[in-house]
């Protein structure tokens, strides 16, 4: 609640000492007062509360909440009520001499005697000086309700500014409370706007029995709403047990989100089993395709021999039949192979063809190496020859006839060499058959 100066007005007639409110209507007032007193200075720290009997003055608007209770229950009775209307500008008065300036004003009217003497006329104009001075009124009424309901509702309705030129659009930031016989005023003003400080809100009507069972019957537009945190109990009035509620709510609002968490672990677990098993599935599908392919090709067959043998053809022309289906079924899947199983045998071609040049070239260069190797001993076979016979005494190695025999054993050995060449190659080329 916003900072607010206060002024409590109670009725101080012997009207008071009627004992149809628990124990007397005057201590029900002074609990209400209570009621009040604590709600008002608890809601802001710098909020002030007065109290007026009648026409006196018994406290100027102070934050002292000793002082104020002391005024609440020394208010003492007198043989005549005092004036409405003079009480209503006696605590305006008062607000306007107030400590502190900045918070709204507002007069907490308490009526429990007949309003006979005082016209509606009256209570209406005051209505209307309150609403000019920025004076908000609530008006409880104990007791007496028949008699003073409509005067009080016309002072609500002034005030309010739906009294002559007002219009029922306007914020009603006044408010009256009427409260049945045999009811606490406390209960009904704890669940009502003027504790709260709700807007709106009409005149208060509950049966006794629905106010006693609940205690949350309020006026109009108030209620005990405003507490949801704490389970609906205003923490000003028993904040251990606001705080145990609020408590509870968070353990059990915690609660609720880890189910939520779980439950929502559960379904992607499941969706992610659904999709493991559709994959397993296809797999399954697509293994069981060549088997059936290869049942139905020898459904085909078995199909095949049996029509031969039923258009009356021997054993031997059924077998050749069974043989053609076959070939031709055989033939059918490597047709529809795909790409990559008819690219194996093209693949191995290449391979056996990279062999192949690789032993030719292994080939020649052996051959090679050979011819070398011959060429290499034949000179050297030469050298040593031509030394031995330069180092006989009385040997010409120049002389034709050493020079023919020479040439003549060169012929002899290049036809053994390549008649060994010849048996080499032949030997490969077997070796090549065979693999």
């Amino acid at each position: 609640m916003p900072l607010e100066s206060c002024m409590i007005l109670l009725d101080n007639s012997e009207y008071m000492r009627n004992g149809d409110y628990i124990p007397t209507r005057l201590e029900a007032q002074q609990d209400a007062a209570n009621l009040l007193v604590g709600a008002k200075t608890q809601s802001h720290p710098e909020s002030t509360v007065g109290v007026s009997a009648g026409t006196e003055l018994l406290v100027s608007p102070t934050d002292d909440v000793g002082k104020i209770l002391n005024a609440l229950h020394g208010v003492p009775l007198k043989t005549e009520g005092g004036n409405v209307t003079a009480s209503m500008q006696v605590a305006s008065l008062a607000l306007k001499h107030r400590r502190n300036k900045n918070g709204a004003q507002r007069i907490v009217l308490f009526v429990g005697s007949p309003l006979h003497g005082v016209e509606t006329r009256a209570l209406q104009k005051a209505g209307r000086t309150l609403k000019k001075n920025n004076v908000a009124i609530d008006v409880v009424a104990m007791g007496e309700l028949e008699a003073n309901e409509e005067k009080l509702r016309e002072l609500v309705n002034a005030a309010n500014g739906r009294g002559g030129g007002g219009t029922e659009d306007e914020e009603r930031t006044c408010h009256l409370i009427t409260i049945p016989a045999g009811v606490l005023p406390s209960d009904v003003l704890s669940s009502s706007p003027i504790v709260h400080g709700g807007s709106g809100g009409s005149a208060f009507a509950a049966s006794a029995a629905a106010a006693a069972a609940s205690g949350n019957s309020g006026g109009g537009g108030g209620g005990g709403g405003g507490f949801g945190d704490f389970g609906g109990v205003d923490p000003n009035m028993d904040p251990e047990l606001a705080m145990a509620l609020r408590v509870s709510m968070e353990e059990e609002r915690a609660r609720q989100e880890r189910l939520a968490q779980q439950q929502q672990q559960q379904q992607e677990q499941s969706q992610q089993e659904n999709s493991e098993e559709s994959k397993d599935a296809d797999m399954a599908e697509a293994s069981s395709a060549p088997a059936a392919d290869a049942s139905s090709s020898n459904n085909n067959n078995t199909a095949a021999a049996a029509a031969a043998m039923d258009m009356g053809l021997s054993e031997e022309e059924a077998l050749l039949q069974q043989a053609l289906a076959m070939s031709m079924n055989e033939n059918e899947p490597a047709a529809a192979a795909p790409a990559a199983a008819a690219a194996v045998p093209e693949e191995e071609e290449e391979d056996e063809e990279a062999a192949a040049m690789q032993l030719a070239l292994q080939m020649s260069l052996q051959a090679s190496e050979q011819q070398e190797d011959a060429a290499k001993a034949a000179s050297s076979k030469d050298e040593q020859v031509n030394e031995l016979l330069g180092n006989l005494p009385g040997v010409n190695p120049n002389d034709p006839a050493i020079q023919n025999a020479l040439r003549n054993l060169k012929k002899d050995d290049g036809d053994d060499g390549n008649d060994a060449k010849d048996k080499d190659a032949d030997s490969k080329k077997r070796k090549q058959d065979d693999k």
